[in-house]
């Protein structure tokens, strides 16, 4: 079985878990899917794009992206890079794509906004927004800090049908989601350079004494020179 093969199979059988489990009826399956450089950096600083993947590596991405239903990234992540966030190196259909942006920057040239088969979501916090015609305004509840209240969303989500959700960034929204507990799934893809940059996740607000988020069961398989790991996330011993 090669790695696609892997990666399919363990997605399936954490899908069909995750269906019998206690979230399923309000959230969808949240799975992370980002590459990292060996010292857990996703580039050099915020705002700055660093092409850490090899093309093998991408073309699993786009794997990734046909096997769930709806993708998500930070406003962060379009300013900087402009993604597309469609299926283009594998086959299979384009996941619904929603971006996460509560002051409401998504600039009317994103190429999110220009056309992927599939009219963009756009998560905010401005409910008094005017409707606009090159994406779907979706109000949501922000908390204390004026961030987009995660719970809310993603039940928002799944009440739109969105039964897989896959979060490809940034830092500040992997980070959110982990400390929130709202992650199921996990896929790194690890490159052998070393950044010293900004890192993947953030501070959880955890001490030693706690018990850790951690990959159970664990997987791995080197793909060309990279590593790839992916595993389930428990949190403090019990799944996601």
């Amino acid at each position: 079985m090669n790695l696609n093969q892997r990666i399919e199979q363990w997605l399936q059988q954490t899908r069909n878990a995750f269906a019998g489990g206690q979230h399923a009826a309000i959230r969808p399956l949240v799975t992370l899917s980002y590459a990292q450089s060996i010292d857990g950096s996703l580039t050099t600083r915020p705002g700055e794009t660093l092409r850490l993947s090899s093309d093998a590596a991408t073309r699993l991405t786009h794997q990734l992206r046909s096997l769930h239903d709806g993708i998500l990234v930070g406003i962060g992540t379009v300013l900087a890079d402009d993604p597309q966030l469609t299926v283009r190196e594998w086959q299979g259909m384009n996941p619904q794509p929603i971006v996460l942006d509560s002051r409401l920057r998504l600039p009317a040239s994103a190429r999110l906004c220009t056309g992927n088969g599939k009219r963009c979501w756009v998560l905010t916090g401005r409910h008094d927004a005017v409707p606009r015609s090159d994406c779907e305004l979706l109000p949501v509840t922000c908390n204390g800090n004026g961030h987009i209240d995660l719970v809310t969303a993603l039940q928002l989500l799944h009440q739109r049908g969105i039964r897989s959700l896959m979060v490809e960034g940034g830092a500040s929204v992997l980070t959110a989601l982990l400390k929130a507990q709202l992650v199921d799934a996990i896929v790194v893809t690890i490159a052998p350079r070393i950044v010293g940059g900004y890192k993947a996740v953030g501070e959880l607000g955890l001490c030693a004494a706690q018990p850790l988020p951690q990959l159970s069961p664990l997987h791995s398989q080197q793909l060309d020179d990279e590593l790839i790991v992916w595993g389930n996330v428990q949190f403090g011993g019990a799944a996601a």
